[in-house]
């Protein structure tokens, strides 16, 4: 071949490649959805992460964001997905990456109570900055970019428990009332809070003395044992001022504890914790609305995934006081809500 014949081959070589290398036409994007269209908010994934799946307080939050995204599914015609993303146990780094892979998974939003909020924010951060919003219910992380927080306020929390034990100590009692304090996991933010609650409140009254402040893992079964150890080394004991509620989820205390000696205030008025108030070792549970905690978070979420409205950033859910008067009236507030384990005598016991 000639060294012209191959020039010109070259050359037509080059000019074919540089043409199959150009950019490719404009695709037709009408059909493409865009952000906030029906189209784009069709399916809607929210990972749901608490603190731990043991706790039962979680699992009735759960049945309340389910109940929710039904809900609020069906009125807006999309379908809302829970991904329900709890550690079995409490663990800070596990939900840290939990959130990690709730963004990598496509996830259109995400709640979390957080076990520990130095380990969280900044997976929160990061969600946030990737465009999935992040909100958190019942322990916060107020450092954090998420856009909003609903539960109660935990330092006001902590000063009502106390205000309920001081209504406890007998008139004639000639010595300071003894109170112990149970709090659950040391490092999560809403219950420090709810401790220093306690204390500020108590360092008011001169005739009460906080004997100490017992933490455990956030399960039943540790709690109870929390509870009967510290009665043995500490007998003086008069009354539990409990930030939560975790050991009234067993039957051990119905038997172990004497309600003519030592008397409970607590956090959370759920189901199995109704009995502790019929038999007065609890005169007064102060309950989380606990369902309305993945409710009102799913409904949150929507307003500002789906429809795009303004959400304020702190909720604030109010405490109920339950004792032996309105334990009917909660027990069909429960069963309204969807609870199911609810004992048919405290039903039969609500205002007609």
């Amino acid at each position: 071949m000639q060294r012209s014949h191959w020039n010109l081959l070259v050359a037509a070589g080059i000019l074919v490649g540089a043409l199959g290398c150009s950019a490719p036409a404009p695709s037709d994007t009408s059909t493409t959805p865009k952000p906030g269209s029906e189209t784009a908010k069709k399916d809607i994934k929210i990972t749901l992460i608490a603190k731990s799946s043991t706790n039962p307080v979680f699992l009735y939050a759960r049945d309340g964001a389910e109940a929710a995204a039904k809900e609020l599914g069906e009125k807006n015609g999309v379908k809302i997905t829970i991904d329900w993303q709890t550690p079995p146990t409490e663990d800070g780094q596990v939900q840290a990456q939990k959130i990690a892979q709730a963004v990598n998974e496509g996830s259109n939003a995400i709640i979390i109570s957080c076990s520990d909020a130095a380990k969280v924010t900044g997976a929160i951060n990061d969600a946030a900055d990737k465009g999935v919003p992040v909100m958190t219910f019942d322990s916060d992380a107020p450092d954090s970019k998420r856009f909003a927080f609903y539960g109660t306020d935990d330092a006001a929390c902590g000063a009502q428990v106390l205000n309920e034990v001081l209504t406890l100590v007998p008139p004639s009692l000639n010595r300071p009332y003894n109170v112990a304090i149970l709090a659950g996991n040391q490092n999560a933010p809403n219950l420090q809070k709810r401790v220093k609650g306690v204390k500020d409140e108590a360092a008011k009254h001169p005739n009460i003395k906080i004997v100490d402040v017992f933490y455990h893992p956030e399960t039943p079964q540790d709690a109870a044992a929390a509870v009967l150890q510290a009665m043995k080394t500490r007998p003086e004991i008069d009354a539990w001022a409990m930030v939560g509620g975790w050991p009234l989820f067993t039957k051990t205390l119905l038997t172990d504890l004497d309600p003519n000696k030592v008397k409970v205030v607590a956090v959370d008025a759920l189901p199995l914790q109704l009995p502790y108030v019929e038999k007065g070792i609890a005169p007064v549970l102060l309950a989380q609305p606990t369902y309305k905690w993945g409710y009102i978070s799913v409904e949150k979420v929507v307003d500002k995934v789906l429809l795009n409205k303004p959400v304020e950033t702190i909720n604030k859910m109010d405490l109920v006081r339950v004792t032996k008067d309105n334990l009917g009236d909660w027990a069909k507030q429960l069963q309204e809500w969807g609870f199911t384990d609810i004992d048919p005598k405290y039903l039969e016991m609500a205002k007609k």
